[in-house]
């Protein structure tokens, strides 16, 4: 599929998509404190999508994900955070 195909089939969801990203960052700078690890990844990984190249989605993953190789001593949250806390 060509440029304009691509386009033609995606962008309205990648439209919604980043209008949703938008409206969750202005909740964030409306609201009082610093950001988290997951805020600074999340941003971080936001300036990544406008770099040149091909492998945004894995930039934007491995941004997010762990980089360690050991497994960690103990569990220290009940849940995914969906963002590394060592950031």
């Amino acid at each position: 599929m060509d440029r304009a195909g691509i386009t033609d089939l995606y962008f309205a969801e990648a439209r919604s998509k980043l209008i949703d990203l938008a409206a969750f960052l202005d909740r964030v700078d409306r609201s009082e404190g610093a950001d988290d690890f997951r805020l600074k990844s999340l941003r971080a990984a936001l300036r990544d999508l406008v770099e040149p190249g091909s492998d945004k989605a894995k930039q934007v993953l491995l941004r997010l994900s762990d980089p360690t190789t050991e497994p960690s001593p103990t569990a220290g949250e009940k849940s995914a955070s969906g963002a590394w806390c060592g950031f």
